[in-house]
């Protein structure tokens, strides 16, 4: 496989280089086998975003085993379950994922429910890894053939080719390597070759040149052409799955299932997009706000915790374009304890007025980012200041309209700990790549649609349609 030169390019100039897709649907094959070897897909999470592309499954916010049985037992396609360890320190990150994949492991011998495992995060290469993939496989106690690495997430425009990682921005295709989040204060990179992304972040203890990679050649060439690849692997290497389309991860997914069906057994290390076409869901009508029961009565909620400049921007037009109760919250509002009790039932008072009025309030973050000292350190105030959004979540006495939530994290800490949910369900996505949850009972919002909207997902004008679509629904 050769790779591309790491420049800005676009979907047609890649197109344009590559053999055409393959011309036969591979959907069939995918529900036959599918139904013929029923199995759950355990998706570990480390933020809420990775629900982005799938209806109709269950989402748990808390992970004991007899948690897990319960849902597995169903044998639902496929099972959420947050971490939130995107937001931890390593080591952390670590102890949680690990004890995730012996709760997985107790579930599946207890409910005797076939499974397969998804490490799901940031399409644009965010997050602990090698650490949570290493700890989810040493929790499960499995011995796997490969790791597969396929960040690819056609709804965002996060497309492989050549090994090559590429974002969309604004029409053109950026290696991720020189965008934004490769700067990430936390999880920055320099590498778009995933190859050399992988020996940069192993810190050279697995070496580009003994990563393994399924070719957009190979998937273009069909099924076989991919199960070959996939049987063929090194064992226990790492792979890197190169997909342009839709249709080239359905031709992807159909080859890894016949892998699968020959014995072999893969840990994914995954975006949203795999997810979906894994667990056997096609493509889903996006929801109609109209369809989601809101009450009419009271206002909505939205929350912006996210500081990447593509949500700062959505947040400036919605501010600009969109007449809302307005609560701004700094850094020095929550981050010193003498001061954040205050703060916090300030804001809570200001927006469960405007939303008992019917009017929306958007409780959001002061656009200047702390940054810590360490990154460890950078992690916490992250995380200290979307607890307090949480916490303004948490004292207001009025349930909205709905529940929108901006970022990862931030949607994480407003679902558990501002509104005290341990599951959800997601019914779909209000706009591509932005999931609708209904909240279980046992939250302080029962029911209530609770939008989970990734920092990173959406041109800047989306937020502004997706509060004008929810207050008209």
């Amino acid at each position: 496989m050769r790779s591309l030169r790491l420049e800005p390019t676009t979907l047609t100039e890649l197109e344009r280089s590559l053999p055409p897709e393959w011309p036969e649907d591979p959907w069939p094959e995918i529900r036959a086998r599918l139904a013929s070897n029923p199995h759950t897909l355990v998706v570990v999470d480390d933020d809420p975003t990775g629900t982005q592309t799938v209806y109709d499954v269950p989402v748990l916010l808390t992970w004991s085993w007899k948690d897990l049985r319960a849902e597995m037992a169903q044998q639902a396609p496929a099972v959420y379950v947050l971490t939130n360890t995107r937001s931890m320190p390593e080591d952390q990150a670590r102890a949680v994922s690990w004890r995730v994949g012996r709760a997985i492991a107790a579930a599946a011998r207890s409910s005797r429910c076939a499974y397969s495992v998804a490490s799901r995060s940031d399409s644009t290469l965010r997050g602990h890894f090698p650490t949570e993939v290493e700890a989810l496989a040493k929790g499960t106690g499995e011995r796997f053939d490969a790791w597969l690495l396929i960040p690819y997430f056609g709804e965002g425009g996060r497309v492989t080719v050549g090994n090559v990682h590429y974002v969309l921005d604004g029409g053109r295709l950026l290696p991720v390597g020189q965008t934004e989040f490769a700067r990430d204060p936390v999880f920055g990179y320099r590498s778009s070759d995933l190859r050399s992304w992988v020996e940069e972040k192993t810190e050279g203890r697995i070496r580009a040149a003994e990563v393994a990679s399924v070719g957009i050649e190979d998937v273009r060439a069909g099924p076989d052409r991919v199960a070959s690849r996939l049987r063929g692997l090194p064992q226990g290497c790492v792979c890197v799955v190169n997909l342009l389309t839709q249709r080239d991860l359905a031709v992807f997914v159909a080859g890894l299932l016949r892998a699968e069906a020959a014995g072999l057994r893969y840990l994914y290390r995954t975006a949203s997009s795999f997810v979906a076409v894994r667990s056997g869901l096609p493509p889903h009508p996006t929801l109609r706000a109209d369809a989601l029961g809101l009450r009419r009565s009271v206002g909505g909620l939205i929350v912006v915790g996210s500081y990447v400049g593509r949500t700062t921007r959505q947040l400036d037009l919605l501010l600009r374009a969109h007449p809302a109760e307005a609560i701004e919250v700094t850094p020095d509002d929550l981050l010193p304890p003498s001061r954040r009790a205050a703060a916090v039932a300030r804001a809570a008072a200001q927006a469960e007025r405007a939303i008992r009025l019917g009017r929306e309030a958007i409780v959001f973050t002061c656009r200047t980012r702390v940054q810590g000292r360490t990154p460890g350190e950078d992690l916490w105030i992250g995380r200290r200041i979307a607890r307090g959004l949480a916490e303004i979540v948490r004292r207001m006495d009025v349930q909205p309209r709905y529940v929108l939530a901006k970022g990862g994290i931030t949607s994480y800490e407003v679902a558990r700990w501002g509104l005290g949910a341990r599951r959800a369900r997601v019914l779909g996505q209000i706009r591509p790549g932005i999931p609708v949850w209904r909240l279980g009972q046992e939250a302080r919002a029962p029911d209530c649609p609770y939008v989970v909207f990734p920092g990173n997902v959406g041109e800047d004008e989306t937020l502004l349609e997706v509060v004008r679509a929810l207050q008209g629904g």
